[in-house]
């Protein structure tokens, strides 16, 4: 696992209504993290997993944390989005199927933004943090 966590200029943060929903998703799970979806059958949707049943790969990337709660994405997937900073929020609807929002009738969404010219200079490479 690659960790990518800035904290001057984070690679993913949240609103407060996904932070709430966090919370709330906390309340029956207290152990969790996120995983970007790379739009396979749950489009491009952050997906909530129990941190338990859900293994991070060796080449995924740690974005920081949003609520205490990692998000992580694939290697692959940062390779593309590197320059974007990822925003989760809550809107209605039902959540990815194994993800933890489902059934819930609001789910998490992705929106971001592309670092200004200025910002990706100050963005940190990506480095290999050594296995424990």
């Amino acid at each position: 696992m690659i960790d990518e966590t800035n904290p001057a200029e984070p690679r993913v943060m949240a609103t407060q209504a996904a932070l709430d929903f966090i919370r709330e998703i906390q309340a029956d799970h207290p152990d969790i993290l996120f995983h970007q979806s790379g739009g396979c059958c749950d489009g491009s949707s952050p997906m909530c997993y129990p941190a338990a049943e859900y293994r991070v790969g060796e080449t995924d990337v740690k974005l920081g944390e949003i609520g205490g709660v990692p998000v992580y994405i694939s290697g692959s997937q940062y390779a593309v989005w590197k320059h974007t900073q990822l925003i989760i929020d809550v809107v209605p609807g039902r959540g990815g199927m194994f993800s933890l929002d489902n059934g819930r009738e609001r789910r998490f969404l992705t929106r971001s933004r592309l670092f200004a010219g200025g910002e990706a200079c100050t963005i940190p490479a990506v480095a290999a943090k050594p296995s424990a």
